[in-house]
């Protein structure tokens, strides 16, 4: 990592896994200066502890707590949306979580081509 003097060519804001790895590629060019911006801090202790994804879902400081809005089908209850406020963005809480998608969408993507 290297101080820049003057503008940046690029600022990439998040350093969560998509705004570090772009930072990443953009900076493969020794020419090109990149600021990258995360207003969290660096990563948790307990980030690479799966079993401490509930520690996360009230701490402010690493996660931005986010809900979805009321929907009939909850009873009109709102529900988390964790959304990580650290190194490494939301993948730095997920808890190892993986969400299998619906074989239709991946048949409906595969359809359009």
């Amino acid at each position: 990592m290297s101080t820049v003097n003057g503008q940046p060519d690029y600022i990439v804001v998040g350093a969560g896994s998509a705004g570090a790895a772009l930072a990443y590629r953009l900076t493969e060019n020794p020419q090109t200066s990149v600021l990258l911006v995360e207003a969290g801090k660096a990563a948790h202790p307990y980030a690479r502890m799966p079993i401490s994804f509930g520690l996360f879902i009230d701490r402010t400081g690493v996660n931005w707590r986010y809900f979805s809005e009321p929907e009939e089908g909850t009873k009109n209850r709102v529900i988390p949306v964790p959304r990580g406020k650290m190194l490494g963005g939301s993948s730095s809480i997920n808890g190892l979580v993986y969400v299998r998608g619906q074989t239709l969408d991946y048949d409906t993507w595969g359809q359009l081509g």
